[in-house]
């Protein structure tokens, strides 16, 4: 069986046979650190299984990959390949649910307390000297609050959403959990429109669908109380980033914190990434690093080549198409 990594670099971060290692038992294995659009058809052909995380595999080129019966993506998320076609060409695709749940709750909290201890700040105010010239015994750059008793809404409750809520009940935080629109009503969930105005803290956890893309507009930020603090850690495309730059122009929101964007990397002079704007120590943005810890990127390996051994045997498991 001829293997091929479309985009492995992300994954094994320059450490190829560390992560890789276990799918060489199952034939032939080409690794390509990054592939581009028009490379894909080329470095396929051939292949029998492939491996994608965020390299598209459109119909087009399930189309000209007759070889291909196996699409395995190194994700959560299935949007970079097209299910329907592959459906329609039998070729199985499965995914990796779960493997970056504590890292991604982790980072959740890394920006929350970014935002009630500004602990990097104060660090850098010690080194230029901000303490040695202190009047006083402390010093503070801003107000510093506790997390016990304030209230985080969470908009998607799946697992990473729940391990979220494990925390914050752990640092006396109450929880809500909103209603996802397209979702299932449930009796535990609250509209978000009565949930909102309830937060102090609201994170997002919810899948990127036709009902929730752009779901942080104008009302949902208008609902939100103007010194709550907004956690991304989800899909970029959940908000309205045009009406997300407004409320900060406006002066709403006490911290945003972000670990994805509608593009990924954001092109040059994207509004929120302007270190001018008076906004701007208001606004955290990671580039995508809440899944990469070493340990699950680890288990997204294992569970990668789990999968190609499931399929091999005929039964393949995480199946999305």
């Amino acid at each position: 069986m001829r293997i091929v990594v479309l985009d492995s670099y992300t994954t094994d971060q320059g450490e190829p046979e560390s992560f890789w290692a276990p799918l060489r038992a199952f034939g032939e294995v080409t690794l390509h650190p990054r592939t581009a659009a028009g490379d894909v058809v080329a470095r396929c052909q051939g292949a029998t299984a492939v491996l994608t995380n965020k390299v598209v595999l459109g119909a087009a080129e399930l189309a000209a990959l007759p070889d291909v019966r196996y699409v395995g993506v190194l994700a959560t998320g299935t949007n970079v390949v097209d299910l329907a076609a592959a459906r329609a060409a039998g070729v199985v695709v499965t995914n990796v649910p779960g493997y970056a749940t504590d890292a991604v709750a982790q980072l959740v909290f890394g920006l929350i307390l970014h935002f009630t201890h500004d602990v990097a700040g104060h660090a850098a105010a010690v080194r230029s000297g901000g303490w040695t010239e202190s009047p006083d015994y402390c010093f503070f750059r801003q107000p510093l609050t506790e997390l016990a008793g304030k209230t985080l809404a969470l908009v998607g409750s799946g697992a990473i959403g729940e391990a979220v809520a494990r925390i914050a009940e752990a640092f006396g935080m109450k929880t809500v959990r909103g209603a996802v629109p397209g979702s299932a009503t449930r009796a535990a969930r609250v509209p978000l429109q009565q949930a909102l105005p309830l937060a102090d803290v609201v994170s997002l956890h919810c899948p990127l669908t036709a009902a929730t893309q752009g779901l942080v507009g104008a009302r949902f930020l208008q609902a939100m109380r103007p010194d709550a603090i907004l956690i991304n850690t989800g899909r970029g495309g959940l908000i309205d980033e045009a009406a997300l730059v407004h409320a900060l122009d406006q002066g709403r929101l006490r911290g945003v914190g972000l670990d994805v964007l509608s593009a990924e990397p954001p092109p040059a002079g994207h509004p929120l990434t302007r270190a001018d704007a008076s906004w701007s120590r208001r606004v955290v943005i990671t580039p995508h690093i809440g899944w990469g810890t070493v340990e699950a990127r680890h288990r997204l390996a294992r569970a990668v080549a789990d999968n190609l051994a499931a399929f091999v045997a005929g039964q393949p498991r995480n199946r999305v198409a």
